[in-house]
């Protein structure tokens, strides 16, 4: 690949990633990020932020945590680690800090030869025949725009960032009719912490959300304010926000992050023999599901906040968050208040709950609402054709095959966007998969053959997450997903030594440690 031209953009976790495993196969990436530092979501997080993950679950499978780094990891060990890994192996002198892509084109081939295609990029290999490649527009620090023509692009732009979710209002009843501050998660996390802080120092604080930005940005609020100014979060759907892995002692990894955890499963592309497991076995998923709400459901119940949905629907999805330290005694304690509602507007002096005739008395609101990932995929193409396929319609999962290529999209690889409860080491051998492709390691199958597997995936998402089909999570099948990029790079997926093993640890990135693609 020493001849080839590719882009990544971004230069977060899977930014990071890609551009090492690119080097490894003699290939110089060039790394397009519109910060002036690395690192993706991971720059720019409150400064209470910690891994929601163990660090042994969370580390590149060649690159292990210092022994200084502490079981959860916060913000500046976690932005260290990256560093170091991106200097030990030469990343850092791939990536254009301060330069961000505009925008994109498939240049060379037609869209309607592309759309008529039965191969993916025409061959069904990384590069197709030659004639189609892509043409970045690129914007420096400065403003000034620069074309860049590449063979390949991997996108690593994440989905956590850049386009922020903001709820609408009919008129005359949304911020404008507010008379204090909003803003949007993104930009308190945009800022200094001690400024953060200076901000919600002495003032009425409204947070709307109940996920993991939301209940950071409350955390640190009812750290400068106590109880003489509660932070008030406005929840409009219950989450499981647990304060930890363990209930009643077991941790809950054992309950469905082993083998054994997904033959309980019906999985996308599952045999007749799976199948009858996974349904004679349903029952025994119900009770290890029942187990753990019976634990985490007590603190919840205190304050009506057990959620409609089961922890195994919020685990499938993505949805379990480890809530900050001392939240359900801040809660007790009232420094932090929490309203139930489904939707709210603003008036003059704060923001008004559905059914209340008093207003919630705010000086700042904060939308802990979470990000538009898939726009933010959208916006990076110029063709209105890809634009109207590259992430699929609201009723459909984002149409990736293996999580990383879009059957319809040639010459380009999606990192970063998929989830699963420890992105970094999921990444990773994504990126061994990717490059292993780019290098002839094998093809893809035919367009209709991957458009099928997308399905399959798509049915098991509707099937388990109750609505929450479109967050494109492999969480509860990271080991099913793991193996087929196995068997694509000619690996053996078995990873553990010993039946019981294989059947009941759960896997990390210390069992793909030494896997090299044939």
């Amino acid at each position: 690949m020493e001849k080839k031209r590719v882009a990544i953009v971004g230069a977060g976790l899977s930014g990071l990633a890609a551009c090492k495993h690119l080097l490894e196969r003699g290939c110089r990436p060039v790394v397009f990020e519109a910060d002036t530092v690395l690192g993706g979501v991971w720059a720019h997080t409150p400064a209470c932020t910690k891994l929601q993950t163990p660090r042994p679950l969370y580390q590149y499978s060649d690159f292990p945590w210092p022994d200084s780094a502490t079981e959860f990891p916060d913000h500046r060990q976690v932005m260290d680690y990256l560093g170091a890994y991106a200097r030990h192996f030469g990343v850092l002198d791939c990536i254009r800090f301060g330069h961000r892509v505009l925008g994109m084109e498939y240049v060379g081939v037609d869209e309607e030869a592309v759309a008529a295609w039965e191969e993916w990029s025409g061959t069904g290999g990384a590069f197709g025949s030659g004639d189609g490649e892509w043409r970045l527009e690129v914007a420096n620090a400065d403003g000034d725009v620069q074309t860049h023509i590449v063979d390949f692009v991997v996108l690593c732009i994440g989905r956590f960032s850049g386009v922020p979710n903001i709820p609408t209002f009919p008129p005359g009843k949304g911020p404008e009719a507010f008379h204090g501050q909003v803003m949007h998660s993104m930009d308190y996390s945009n800022m200094d912490s001690e400024k953060a802080k200076e901000m919600m120092e002495g003032k009425r604080v409204t947070v709307v959300g109940y996920l993991k930005s939301a209940l950071e940005i409350a955390a640190e609020c009812a750290e400068v304010n106590g109880t003489e100014r509660p932070c008030t979060m406005i929840v409009r759907t219950k989450h499981w926000n647990i304060p930890h892995y363990y209930a009643w002692g077991v941790h809950i990894s054992k309950l469905y992050l082993n083998r054994f955890a997904e033959f309980l499963i019906h999985k996308p592309g599952e045999g007749l023999l799976l199948s009858l497991l996974a349904t004679t076995l349903t029952p025994l998923r119900w009770i290890f599901t029942k187990f753990a709400e019976s634990y985490y459901s007590i603190p919840l119940k205190k304050y009506g906040m057990v959620p409609d949905h089961s922890i195994f629907e919020a685990l499938v999805a993505c949805l379990v968050a480890i809530a900050p330290k001392d939240h359900y005694k801040r809660l007790d304690e009232g420094s932090i208040v929490l309203k139930l509602s489904k939707t709210f507007t603003f008036c003059k002096e704060g923001v008004l709950l559905e059914g209340e005739s008093s207003p919630i008395r705010s000086d700042i609101v904060i939308y802990g609402t979470g990000y538009r990932g898939d726009e933010k995929i959208n916006n990076m193409f110029k063709s209105e054709y890809f634009r109207s396929i590259a992430v699929g319609s609201t009723s459909t999962t984002l149409p990736l095959y293996r999580e990383v290529i879009h059957p319809k999209i040639p010459q380009l690889a999606v990192l970063g966007y998929s989830e699963s409860l420890s992105n970094l080491y999921t990444t990773e051998i994504r990126a061994k998969w990717i490059t292993h492709f780019m290098d002839g390691g094998f093809r893809l199958p035919c367009i209709k053959a991957m458009q099928k597997d997308v399905l399959e995936w798509e049915k098991y998402m509707k099937r388990y997450s109750r609505g929450y089909f479109r967050r494109s999570c492999i969480s509860v099948l990271n080991i099913w997903y793991n193996d087929q990029l196995c068997k694509d790079m000619g690996c053996n997926p078995r990873r553990k030594n010993g039946f019981f093993a294989e059947l009941f640890e759960v896997y990390g990135p210390g069992d793909y440690a030494n896997l090299h693609p044939k």
